[in-house]
């Protein structure tokens, strides 16, 4: 059974959207680091810091968006296919989280780096 609807640029588009409104609806740690990436990259934005510096940090501060998004859709697809407490279905939901830990880690310590670099 193939249920992947016919590519269409647009359409992609809206269910891109569809699914950023829904993660922004019901997830409250992507909420949460949605609300601190406005002051994270308002900070980035008014730093003293060399253009690829900037650039390092914000793309880092993506990559968890990217990452938690990535780690909402492993846990939306785990909760679908059972209600039981299962032992794959905790590690899939831990591994998920660990990669959220590490891209935040990766951003914490770039942000090291380059103030270490530029004080």
């Amino acid at each position: 059974m193939n249920n992947k609807p016919k590519y269409n640029f647009f359409k992609n588009t809206f269910y891109a959207i569809d699914g950023l409104k829904h993660a922004i609806k019901t997830e409250t740690s992507f909420k949460l680091e949605l609300i601190i990436g406005v002051f994270v990259f308002l900070l980035i934005l008014l730093s003293p810091f060399l253009m690829w510096q900037k650039v390092m940090l914000g793309a880092t501060y993506m990559l968890i968006l990217i990452v938690e998004l990535l780690n909402s859709a492993i846990e939306n697809v785990v909760d679908l296919v059972t209600t039981d407490i299962h032992p794959l279905a905790k590690n899939a939901k831990d591994i998920g989280a660990t990669a959220v830990m590490f891209s935040i880690g990766l951003h914490l310590f770039c942000w090291i780096v380059v103030v270490f670099l530029n004080f």
